[in-house]
């Protein structure tokens, strides 16, 4: 049985949103054709050993960067910050947990300045950045959208043996829970959580962890996700789709998941409700109340509930961790 993680007193960054994953990857051409090629990410940058790509309606940088390495894995999860000094702020509460803590004042990544990396107490990579060069947002810009455009980054999704532990270690750090599942023995084995007026940033998915279970981009309409499905069934990479489409239940939201080469999952995501508290019963026999332990979040119970087709979790990415026979060195 796992000990909760402490609250520091040192007060927690104030995270805005997610901002940008980093994916190592074993074939930069073939992981480009598939996040330029055929989901339409548009180039901000790139070398020989990486490409920095973003949605259509973002204004930073990047959203995620894809780095030429020999083992697939996240390097990073990041998230953007409302000011300087959070940056003190983050170092600060990581250091009192004991945590590894790395600043650099130029950033890890091309397009980000002042930065902090660590790996937090439940052996996630995460970063916080606030300062970010900015780029042309080309939310108007429609000569350039595709069918399919994915339009922002979305929410992260991980894998993490204790979901009540992680939750509330994010609880600390200021997210809040908008929807979780629990068993019929009361076991909580998911819980979504956001920073941002959405249903979530990041969702903790109980499993062997810490590994990446997906990384998800919206997209407007339900009719783009079935373009992409057309458009891999056209190039004859249909065996890509994982999952769907369909829709999720509590939140309602249209989805798609497909693999990248190095099967790394990708969401594609649109239409969801929203965070708010809802109380529902489905036809299928899953009820939905209004959970006072979550601070109103929205709780589904799956007691008796027919099984249904998920991701498999063989193909979850694991993630870049610190430790004494094998140390990490970020780039």
């Amino acid at each position: 049985m796992t000990t909760d993680i402490p609250t520091p007193k040192a007060p927690a960054p104030d995270i805005v949103r997610c901002a940008y994953m980093e994916l190592v990857v074993t074939d930069l051409k073939k992981s480009r054709e598939f996040y330029v090629d055929l989901l339409g990410l548009v180039v901000t940058e790139e070398t020989e050993t990486e490409t920095y790509l973003r949605t259509f309606e973002e204004f930073i940088h990047h959203n995620l960067v894809l780095r030429q390495g020999p083992v697939a894995a996240v390097a990073a999860l990041a998230y953007r910050v409302r000011s300087p000094e959070e940056i003190d702020r983050a170092v600060a509460f990581y250091t009192e947990l004991g945590c590894r803590v790395e600043r650099r004042k130029d950033g890890f990544v091309r397009g980000i300045g002042d930065a902090v990396r660590v790996q937090d107490p439940l052996g996630f990579p995460v970063e916080y950045f606030y300062e970010v060069e900015h780029v042309e947002r080309l939310a108007w810009r429609y000569e350039l959208h595709t069918p399919g455009a994915l339009v922002r980054l979305d929410h992260f999704n991980l894998v993490t043996p204790d979901v009540p532990r992680a939750a509330k270690h994010l609880v600390d750090l200021g997210f809040r829970v908008t929807e979780d599942i629990e068993d019929g023995e009361g076991t909580v084995y998911a819980a979504w959580m956001r920073r941002k007026p959405a249903v979530h940033d990041t969702a903790m998915t109980g499993g062997d962890g810490p590994r990446m279970h997906h990384v998800a981009f919206a997209t407007h309409e339900k009719h783009n996700i079935i373009a992409i499905c057309d458009k891999m069934g056209a190039l004859r990479v249909s065996d890509r789709i994982e999952r769907g489409p369909g829709r999720h239940g509590v939140s309602n939201a249209f989805h798609l998941y497909i693999l990248d080469p190095d099967g790394h999952r990708v969401e594609i995501y649109t239409q969801d409700t929203g965070p708010v508290t809802r109380t529902t019963r489905s036809s299928r026999g899953t009820s939905t109340t209004t959970s006072v332990a979550t601070g109103g979040a929205t709780r589904s119970s799956r007691a008796g509930t027919p099984r249904r087709r998920r991701c498999s979790t063989s193909t979850v990415t694991p993630c870049r961790r610190w430790s004494a026979r094998t140390p990490v060195r970020w780039p």
